[in-house]
C-alpha cells in the first residue's frame, strides 16, 4: 500500500475522528480528519484526496447529501466509504445507488475499516483509464439519447423520458464515464456491487440486457452497448457533457 495515500475522514464526533486518524496513520496513510461537508470541500480545494470515509449521520448536511453533491462535482471520481448505523439497510442501499463504493456499519473495528479502504483503493485502480469525465455537468449526450444525472432519466427524441432504476443508472453512468473503452465484467461488478464480486456472478449480463432494452438496442447487433467477446462491454458512442439538453 502506498504510504502517501491520502484519506479524508468526515465525522462530527471528535473522538471517532481522532481514533480513526490514529489507526489509519499507523497503517501508513496520510489523514485529514474533518467534522463536516463544508470542511471536506475546503480540504479538497487544498489537496488531492485518494479516498473519503464519510459518516452518514452528520448534523445539518448529512452524509448522503454530501455524497450526492460530490458525485455531481469535479471530485466525482474519488472513492467513498460510508459509515452507517448498524441495521440501517435503507441508508446503505441508497448510498450504494448514489455512488458509494462501500459501507461499514457501526460499530466497527478499525481493522475492518482499513481492510475495506484497501479493497476499495485496489478496485479503483483496476478501472480503465478512459477520459476524465466532466461530471459537474448535468446531461450526457450519446447517440440519440441524453442522460439526466440529477433526475436519473433517459431523454430521447420527441420528448421521450425513460426513468431508470438504481442498477440501470449505475451501469449506464459507469459506461458513460468510460466511453469507447472496453470495461470487463469484473470491473463492472466490483463497481456496481460495492464489494469484491463473485467471479461466477452473472447479474451484470442481465443488467446489460435490460439496459439495452431501455435504449432500444438490437440484442443481436447493438449500436450502443457492444459485447467484446471474452473481454467485456464497450459503450460504442461518443459522449458529450453539457449543462443543457442540446442537439
Amino acid at each position: 500500500m502506498d504510504s502517501l495515500d491520502h484519506i479524508a475522514v468526515v465525522d462530527d464526533d471528535p473522538t471517532i475522528r481522532q481514533l480513526l486518524a490514529e489507526q489509519l496513520e499507523r497503517q501508513g496513510f496520510r489523514v485529514s480528519a474533518l467534522p463536516s461537508g463544508r470542511a471536506l470541500r475546503a480540504a479538497l480545494a487544498q489537496s488531492p484526496v485518494d479516498l473519503i470515509v464519510l459518516d452518514v449521520m452528520l448534523p445539518g448536511e448529512d452524509g448522503l447529501a454530501i455524497l450526492q453533491s460530490l458525485r455531481a462535482s469535479p471530485h466525482a471520481a474519488i472513492p467513498i466509504v460510508l459509515l452507517t448505523a448498524l441495521g440501517d439497510d435503507v441508508d446503505r442501499i441508497i448510498g450504494l445507488e448514489m455512488g458509494a463504493d462501500d459501507y461499514v456499519p457501526k460499530p466497527f473495528t478499525p481493522r475492518e475499516l482499513v481492510a475495506r479502504i484497501r479493497s476499495v483503493l485496489r478496485r479503483a485502480r483496476m478501472l480503465p483509464p478512459g477520459q476524465a469525465p466532466q461530471r459537474a455537468q448535468r446531461y450526457a449526450r450519446f447517440g440519440q439519447w441524453h442522460l439526466d444525472i440529477v433526475e436519473r432519466l433517459l431523454l430521447g427524441e420527441r420528448g421521450v423520458a425513460v426513468p431508470l432504476n438504481g442498477a440501470e443508472f449505475g451501469l449506464l453512468r459507469f459506461l458513460l464515464d468510460h466511453p469507447q473503452h472496453i470495461v470487463t465484467r469484473d470491473q463492472l461488478l466490483v463497481h456496481l456491487a460495492g464489494r469484491d464480486a463473485d467471479a461466477f456472478d452473472r447479474s451484470i449480463d442481465l443488467r446489460v440486457s435490460r439496459l439495452r432494452k431501455r435504449l432500444g438496442d438490437d440484442a443481436k447487433e447493438p449500436h450502443y452497448i457492444k459485447t467484446v467477446r471474452n473481454e467485456g462491454y464497450v459503450l460504442a458512442k461518443e459522449v458529450h457533457w453539457s449543462d443543457e439538453v442540446g442537439p
